[in-house]
């Protein structure tokens, strides 16, 4: 069965693969021609009429027509969509709505037409024909695919909406899916903590080669669970059971509950090997329980990156580790064709793409370029035009090129866009930070878990909240750290470094959160809807005054500890404030 799908993959993707290509080889052409069966396809919707997509015959026409806009200037097109209106954004219908996170509470609704979801489908569909012709064993067993749910509600005139992840997934080939560890339901499963552990009894349960979400995080905290659950996963397996409660399955409906324990059986032979794998290492490793284990494909870039770089704990150094892409809810914009770079050349046969220069962002009318025109090691936000109804579509992405894949440049994501703080100037890149956190974890040997830095600027200073991987309970050298840090940024940002120097800008003060404090911040957003496996973590920005600060400190439930900064260990020169 397994040959059999690698054929079918094979088979199915050489010509689309052949056209990526040639595409690839002229993207200048490439993107013209996308860009205009996008326009004349969608120039009798309202928005094309507005726009005047029927004259379109050039890019400059497009760019002269079409303002660029974040989603706030799609959302009255979103809403008149959602109120039943047809022909708005695209002349396909759309039937349901792919979500994302917003900053603001009001959710983000993208359209999500039938033609484009097979588009988004098809583009996974090369990411593994190309992973395939570099590790042609990664389909050889089972394949742990982590997703959200396909549908999470509806809206007010009945059209369903949900994650990205969990439409692609829907529309991979049934024989694909046939060689999933995981059957689709388990995402379902609302509480978090029995989607993890299910997930990893049934997966450790089969010979798996190849895992894949675009967070690693995820995979973190399911090799953690594997972990803190291996007597109960050993159990299961053995004994046939899915290893926890119906009362824990919710909302599965009873057929659902049904196709889930029809799925297990009593399996003597893997629940022995599984245990020697615990006589071996003390507990369920997975890289242990899975030595076929040879692809994991993950984001690696930005933030994402330096949690990617702790899968080797958990998972061994022989997997190789590929990006899934610059991919989001609004779209899938690159396809790596390597192993180990969170770069990935355009897909420019799919979409149309406009790139403003990092430096120019903040100009009244900065400049913006073709996808043939970007040059190497150049940082750019990029402008998004698809076929669900975005149009110039500014997706607040940071990418930087880093080689090219015949003509077509290849982009990395950097960090989402604007992640900047600046009280006097200094003008503080998170980038920058992280970058001042390495070395000072170099410097020390504390390992940092998760941090957010908060700008006071009534006391000119910045907050740092640590939580650290181990214990941090020595004062001189938490101390040491935070002089590093400074230290650090000083090298890193010369205005930082003025700042400081004339006294414009105090030393940073240093709070050292509690363990959980980072777990116990995410769960809470994912309570608030703020779907995991897109889930960002907000590392600059917060203010305490804004309503994000209760995501940071009221969800430790601890508000009578005023003086402790809410279970922080504060650490400070030379002065203290109380948070609230």
């Amino acid at each position: 069965m397994i040959s059999l799908l690698k054929a079918s993959l094979l088979l199915r993707e050489f010509a689309h693969n052949r056209r990526f290509e040639r595409a690839s080889a002229d993207p200048r052409a490439s993107q013209a021609r996308a860009l205009l069966a996008l326009t004349r396809r969608n120039a009798d919707t309202v928005f094309g009429r507005e726009h005047r997509f029927a004259s379109v015959r050039t890019t400059e026409d497009f760019a002269r027509r079409v303002p660029v806009n974040d989603y706030e200037g799609f959302r009255p097109y979103v809403n008149r969509i959602v109120a039943g209106d047809a022909g708005v954004l695209t002349s396909d219908p759309v039937t349901m709505f792919a979500t994302t996170s917003g900053t603001t509470a009001e959710p983000k609704l993208i359209p999500a037409p039938d033609r484009w979801r097979e588009q988004m489908a098809s583009l996974m569909r090369l990411w593994m024909y190309r992973a395939l012709g570099q590790h042609s064993r990664y389909l050889d067993h089972k394949v742990l695919l982590v997703v959200s749910p396909a549908v999470e509600g509806h809206t007010a005139s009945g059209l369903p909406f949900g994650s990205l992840s969990g439409m692609t997934y829907q529309r991979i080939p049934r024989l694909v899916q046939r060689s999933y560890a995981v059957p689709y339901a388990v995402a379902l499963v609302q509480d978090p903590e029995a989607r993890y552990f299910l997930t990893m009894r049934l997966a450790l349960g089969h010979c798996v080669s190849a895992v894949g979400t675009p967070n690693p995080t995820s995979l973190i905290r399911l090799a953690e669970t594997a972990i803190t659950s291996s007597d109960e996963i050993v159990r299961a397996v053995h004994d046939g059971s899915l290893g926890i409660p119906d009362g824990e399955l919710a909302p599965l409906e009873a057929h659902a509950v049904r196709r889930l324990r029809a799925s297990v059986r009593p399996d003597r032979s893997r629940a022995r090997f599984l245990e020697q794998v615990i006589s071996e290492h003390g507990v369920l490793l997975p890289g242990a329980c899975w030595p076929s284990l040879s692809l994991i494909g993950c984001w690696l870039g930005g933030a994402a990156g330096l949690h990617a770089e702790r899968l080797s704990t958990y998972f061994g150094h022989s997997p190789a580790m590929r990006d899934l892409g610059l991919l989001a809810s609004e779209g899938r914009m690159t396809i790596p064709v390597e192993d180990a770079t969170a770069a990935g050349p355009l897909a420019v046969h799919a979409n149309y793409y406009e790139f403003i220069p990092h430096d120019d962002i903040d100009r009244p009318s900065p400049s913006v370029l073709g996808a043939h025109e970007l040059e190497l090691g150049q940082r750019y936000y990029i402008l998004l035009t698809g076929g669900n109804g975005l149009y110039r579509y500014d997706i607040n992405d940071v990418v930087e090129v880093v080689g090219f894949h015949r003509a077509t440049p290849k982009l990395a994501f950097i960090r989402k866009g604007r992640e900047m703080v600046s009280i006097t100037g200094e003008k503080l890149h998170v980038n920058q930070l992280r970058s001042a956190l390495r070395g000072a974890s170099r410097d020390t040997g504390l390992p940092v878990l998760e941090f957010r830095l908060i700008p006071d600027e009534a006391r000119l200073r910045h907050d740092l909240l640590v939580e650290f991987q181990a214990d941090a309970s020595d004062q001189a050298l938490l101390l040491a750290f935070l002089h590093s840090v400074d230290s650090n940024l000083q090298s890193e940002n010369h205005e930082y470094q003025s700042k400081r120097a004339s006294r414009r800008l105090g030393a940073p003060q240093l709070w050292v959160m509690r363990p959980g404090w980072s777990e116990e911040i995410c769960r809470a957003e994912f309570r608030r809807g703020h779907r995991e496996s897109q889930h960002k973590w907000k590392a600059v920005g917060v203010d305490w005054d804004a309503p994000s600060r209760k995501a940071v400190l009221a969800c430790l439930d601890l508000e009578s500890a005023p003086h402790t900064c809410h279970g922080a260990v504060e650490v400070r020169p030379p002065t203290t404030r109380d948070p609230r």
